[in-house]
């Protein structure tokens, strides 16, 4: 935070705001939520669909996490590991061929996995399969479990629900800025699908709650698979048949939810959970199109992994532990740190009385009242809590700014000494155990690990990519799972390339020698670098539209990345 140090107060007239990258501030700060509160007047317009667990807090707050947490267990992310390896496959085949071969760029990458996400998200939260185009529902679906899948929208819907999802999420700042009637009479294509999508949206979801509470109510619920608002309307509707009034006596009880708290926990949910995964599963693609040397370690974790073996048959307890320490978990956790879904995070300092930080032996008053922004992404490229290395492409700066995924094998933070490091560079991605530490974090880090290489272990309050303390994010295990399983999938059969045809035709190409293509390689990671720093905030940090173009190409066929250097 430059000359102002990691600590300092902004005054003004109307407010004072106090911003903190420094990691004990942090620590101190996510850990005592009843003295920095959540300033949730920031959040008012994600109530649109009702109260929900980012929008609250105290008493209210703790209703909501008790009801909607206990969806968040391992055994359900055992689920998504399976969801998601489905959802990968069907996106995959829908980008190649029937050899499995794709000669074009992918020029609608960022719908597509924004579609992905979208699908795994429906089954998270709603228990649903959504398709992709030549799947087919598992035998035994019912009517219900069809409409919601179809790909055509069913009649009274000028859309199929995944269109519906993903036009709700394409539009979503001009659906919470703006009110339905305006929206409905601007004459902008995008206000009338956002207009639409938002109709489909509120119809799909009461008659989806509709179906649940009368399932839960006639004792006919489906118990196999994760589905966040079934086990909502479980909490609030109890199990087995109920009249109206046992309904709302065991609304009146708590900590059940309202119908309307219920749809609003169900549209955070998907936009936040969607949000999260789908802008880090893009950004990791770009960047390890643009760092072959992490590509080519990544896939060599992943043969050691699962070799040639059919996704069907990987087992979830077996792999999620080797996963999260290998380049897998460092790609993801890199991506990240260095563009985190929240680059600032909201807290205020109670209003009933000052707070007092201790900082390295000092005290630090903070005014009650104040607005404090704890900056994420400024504690996540800050050298005394990093490992790092002179930057190649800033001669005289660290590397904490790029993407180097490496650096989580190593046991210390402050400069890498590449004589003594615990990582190979003839691509060995194992590390040696490094000792724990009392300022481990486990915020964002998967600790299933034992008997496995450790990661570096961030001081706590210096990695936020989910938040810290009570208010973190619910859906962390979830996305991890969902983000590493990608992974694992999409690299075990594909490399991914970042698009030259700028530059130059695929003859061209063709006819260069290495010097040339290095040349032209270099010419497309620059690019790559310039489309990173657009990264825009409307929910989360994510490109917003703007592309990268890359290409998928089979493992053995790659024309760049199987040799080329990191950006």
């Amino acid at each position: 935070m430059g000359k102002h140090g990691d600590i300092f107060l902004f005054v003004s007239s109307a407010a004072i705001t106090v911003h903190v990258a420094n990691a004990e501030a942090i620590r101190q700060i996510t850990t005592q939520r009843e003295k920095f509160p959540k300033p949730t007047q920031i959040y008012s317009m994600l109530r649109q669909f009702g109260e929900n667990v980012v929008t609250t807090e105290g008493a209210v707050w703790k209703a909501h996490r008790k009801a909607t947490s206990p969806t968040f267990n391992e055994n359900n992310s055992a689920l998504v590991f399976r969801e998601i390896i489905v959802q990968t496959n069907g996106m995959i085949d829908a980008w190649v061929d029937s050899q499995g071969n794709r000669d074009q760029p992918l020029t609608s990458i960022s719908e597509d996995i924004t579609r992905l996400t979208v699908n795994v998200i429906s089954y998270v939260g709603f228990g649903l399969r959504l398709l992709w185009p030549g799947q087919v529902l598992p035998p035994g679906s019912d009517a219900t479990a069809a409409k919601y899948a179809s790909l055509d929208a069913p009649p009274g819907y000028s859309m199929s629900f995944v269109d519906t999802l993903v036009e709700l999420l394409n539009n979503i700042l001009l659906l919470l800025l703006l009110p339905r009637w305006l929206l409905r009479i601007l004459p902008l294509k995008s206000a009338r699908i956002a207009a639409a999508a938002h109709k489909d949206y509120v119809k799909y979801l009461n008659e989806m709650l509709n179906e649940k509470i009368e399932a839960v109510e006639n004792g006919t619920q489906v118990e196999e698979g994760m589905d966040i608002m079934g086990a909502l309307v479980k909490g609030s509707f109890g199990s087995g048949k109920t009249t109206g009034s046992q309904a709302s006596e065991k609304l009146a009880r708590g900590p059940a939810l309202t119908r309307n708290e219920i749809l609003g926990n169900a549209f955070i949910m998907f936009m936040a959970g969607h949000e999260t995964s789908a802008n880090t599963i893009h950004f990791t693609l770009i960047n390890l199109a643009a760092n072959p040397v992490a590509q080519r370690r990544i896939q060599k974790d992943i043969d050691e992994l699962v070799g040639n073996s059919n996704s069907s048959t990987w087992d979830y307890e077996r792999l999620i532990g080797p996963m999260a320490t290998s380049a897998i978990g460092a790609c993801m956790n890199e991506t990240l740190r260095i563009i985190p879904p929240g680059p600032a995070i909201p807290k205020q300092v109670t209003a009933q009385s000052d707070q007092v930080l201790n900082i390295d032996g000092r005290e630090c008053m903070m005014p009650k009242g104040s607005l404090v922004m704890v900056h994420a992404i400024k504690a996540q490229e800050d050298p005394q809590y990093w490992p790092y290395e002179e930057s190649k492409l800033r001669p005289g700066h660290d590397d904490l700014r790029e993407y180097k995924p490496e650096r989580w094998f190593e046991t210390e933070p402050g400069p890498r000494d590449r004589s003594q490091s615990s990582r190979k560079d003839n691509g060995d991605v194992r590390s040696k155990t490094p000792e724990s530490s009392d300022h481990d974090s486990d915020e964002g880090i998967d600790r299933k690990s034992e008997g496995n290489a450790q990661f570096f272990r961030p001081r706590r309050g210096a990695y936020l990519p989910f938040s810290d303390g009570s208010r973190s994010c619910l859906g962390r295990r979830v996305a991890q799972v969902e983000i590493m399983t990608f992974l694992l999938v999409l690299f075990q059969r594909y490399s991914v390339e970042l698009a030259t045809d700028q530059w130059a035709s695929e003859d061209e190409v063709q006819r260069m020698g290495r010097d040339a293509r290095a040349e032209l390689y270099r010419k497309a990671q620059a690019a790559s670098r310039q489309a990173l720093t657009q990264a825009e905030t409307v929910i989360t940090l994510g490109l917003q539209g703007k592309t990268v173009p890359m290409r998928l190409v089979k493992r053995g066929n790659e024309k760049f990345v199987n040799w080329a250097a990191d950006a």
